[in-house]
């Protein structure tokens, strides 16, 4: 079956910065737009970064815009994100997904597959 699996979360102190990666296996990967999303307890899962099949156009959230910056390599299967300039708000579980959509889906219904996520801790 489809399998995703994210890497590379940890604690960090503010001001920081982590690469999460996320390996697909058993999926086509360049059919599929892939996302990352983060959820922190007690709230919604929320759409953090999104890039689509061929890497050409990538969307953001607001809240990481300028900090965070998706990327992927078709080749490897594999899609990335780069966190920059780490704030304590951006504590959460990350979980990259796939979806077969042609464009960069931001709610989470709209993908298909997800990874079981990695904890992301920033430190004050």
């Amino acid at each position: 079956q489809v399998r995703l699996v994210e890497s590379g979360g940890g604690l960090v102190q503010a001001g920081g910065s982590l690469r999460l990666s996320c390996a697909a296996s058993r999926l086509t990967f360049n059919l599929y737009a892939m996302g990352w999303f983060r959820q922190a307890p007690g709230k919604e899962r929320e759409f953090v970064a999104g890039i689509t099949r061929s890497g050409r156009s990538t969307s953001y959230a607001d809240s990481v815009k300028g900090r965070y910056t998706i990327s992927r390599d078709n080749a490897k299967k594999t899609v990335y994100v780069q966190m920059n300039s780490l704030k304590p708000e951006d504590t959460a579980v990350y979980y990259c997904a796939a979806s077969i959509q042609s464009d960069i889906p931001v709610r989470p219904s709209s993908y298909n597959y997800w990874g079981q996520g990695t904890q992301v801790t920033v430190s004050s």
